[in-house]
């Protein structure tokens, strides 16, 4: 019998009574006294547990090669080099390992040198594309659709900032005295709006939603390039066709032409079916559109860090400004003299729409920030509400002040946000539904006269505020009325 912890004939056996394991006495009480367990299968064991076992103690004889002098010599000998033997493999075999890791750590420090100088490639690559003006396409109507390259932040014609000035003149001194119009919704007619129709677009993955002033007909478009203008009184498009220039981005109109932006940069405009103006300015997708109240400028904006304005009259470009981050959506002023862009990091951007000048940043209201999902400027002048990707609150910004004037709190991932003519009601929707937030003036406070569970990707005001249209992720509308 031989001891499981040292090998050898015990002294005292003892056997466990879970294993059945034979061990010496003083070694196993030792190991349960530290352990508590049976060193063979780790179950409890006690020193109860141990039973002692007899044997006839006999004295080991030393074995018969080991009973000279000249045996154990030789048996020294035959260690010695045993052992010399190990040592050389050992040394050897640290060689070996020494020279593979100089190796491992010079193909490291080459990869690491190699990955540094790509991605100092890729950066430079980057802002040289970021500044890469495009000329736009020439296959309009007119033969010509924009103008030849652009310089970076070249000043706008004085027609154009007299369109802007006199815009601005004729809104800004009407706006204090501009009373409701009394055909308008109000907030109790608001609480009853219910879905009225829907309609399907047929378009996989609409993503763009924009009503004209009418209310009466919306622009749709989808992944494919695919747009449409849809009649709400007809319940069927007026015009359908595909642009062929990657998937649509966004939408909006310029009086009565529809206007998208893709994916692959272009901006385009519309009318009847055909294509009026094709510009590609862009150095990337397109992010988003907007069209200046006065209808004859549009603006775009992109992943290349730029907005660009447009003279729609003539179909040319009028000059693009470079910033210092990815912008992902614009919105102009109520008065037409400042545009507003929010960018990649959450920040919103004003510049004067004049001189291309950064008038004021409004940093992110979010603790991630994120990019800026949709802005829209009140009609009262002063506000600004803007939507950040993946939050669930609407940000009102005070313009006078430059703070946060409100944060409202949707309930659900906002998607888009649309303020209606009066600047009362705010419009808000994501995939929890479609809710709506009135300012009241009397109380100065806020109220919510609308919650429908309706997932939505899209939502605008139609005509007096009296219905709200609301674009699903499947490419169906719904409109909303009392």
């Amino acid at each position: 019998m031989l001891c499981a912890i040292s090998g050898e004939a015990p002294q005292q056996p003892v056997a466990s009574r879970k294993s059945g394991t034979v061990f010496e006495h003083r070694l196993i009480e030792a190991y349960i006294s530290e352990n508590g367990t049976d060193p063979v299968n780790g179950e409890e064991l006690s020193v109860d547990d141990l039973v002692e076992l007899k044997q006839a103690r006999v004295v080991k004889p030393r074995p018969p090669t080991l009973t000279s002098i000249p045996a154990l010599l030789s048996t020294f000998q035959n260690e010695w080099d045993a052992l010399i033997l190990e040592t050389f493999q050992l040394k050897q075999q640290l060689a070996e390992t020494r020279q593979e890791l100089s190796t491992a750590l010079y193909y490291n420090d080459s990869a690491q040198r190699v990955i540094a100088r790509l991605q100092k490639e890729r950066d430079e690559a980057r802002d040289a594309l970021s500044r890469v003006q495009v000329t736009s396409s020439t296959n309009g109507v007119n033969g010509t659709n924009g103008d030849a390259m652009q310089v970076d932040g070249q000043g706008l014609p004085d027609s154009i900032i007299a369109k802007i000035d006199d815009t601005q003149a004729r809104l800004q001194g009407t706006r204090r005295k501009r009373p409701v119009p009394n055909d308008w919704a109000t907030g109790d007619i608001i609480q009853t709006y219910d879905v009225k129709s829907t309609a399907d677009t047929q378009f996989t993955g609409a993503k763009t939603l924009a009503v004209d002033e009418t209310g009466d007909f919306f622009l749709c478009g989808d992944s494919d390039g695919d747009i449409g203008v849809y009649d709400l009184k007809q319940g069927a498009f007026t015009t359908r066709s595909n642009v062929g220039a990657g998937a649509v981005t966004c939408g909006a109109w310029a009086n009565d032409k529809p206007v998208i932006a893709t994916s692959s940069g272009a901006v385009v405009v519309t009318q009847g079916g055909s294509v009026q103006a094709n510009f590609h300015q862009h150095a990337g997708a397109a992010t988003d559109v907007a069209v200046h109240p006065g209808g004859d400028i549009l603006a775009s904006v992109g992943i290349d860090k730029s907005y660009v304005l447009y003279d729609l009259q003539q179909s040319k470009v009028l000059t693009q400004i470079f910033g210092d981050a990815e912008l992902s959506t614009v919105a102009f002023h109520s008065d037409g003299h400042l545009l507003a862009a929010g960018t990649s990091n959450g920040s919103i951007k004003l510049f004067d729409v004049k001189t291309g000048q950064e008038m004021h940043t409004f940093p992110s209201p979010a603790s991630s920030p994120s990019p800026v999902q949709a802005l829209t400027f009140s009609e009262n002048g002063t506000w600004l509400a803007s939507a950040n990707q993946g939050e669930t609150s609407v940000t009102v910004w005070d313009l006078r002040k430059t703070n946060v004037l409100k944060t409202l709190d949707i309930g659900t991932v906002v998607t888009d946000i649309s303020w209606d003519y009066t600047g009362q009601f705010l419009a808000a929707c994501g995939p929890g539904g479609v809710v709506v937030s009135q300012y009241v003036k009397a109380s100065k406070a806020w109220e919510e006269p609308l919650r429908k569970a309706i997932s939505a990707m899209a939502v605008r005001w139609g005509a007096g505020a009296k219905s709200l249209v609301a674009l699903t992720g499947e490419g169906g509308v719904s409109v909303l009325g009392a």
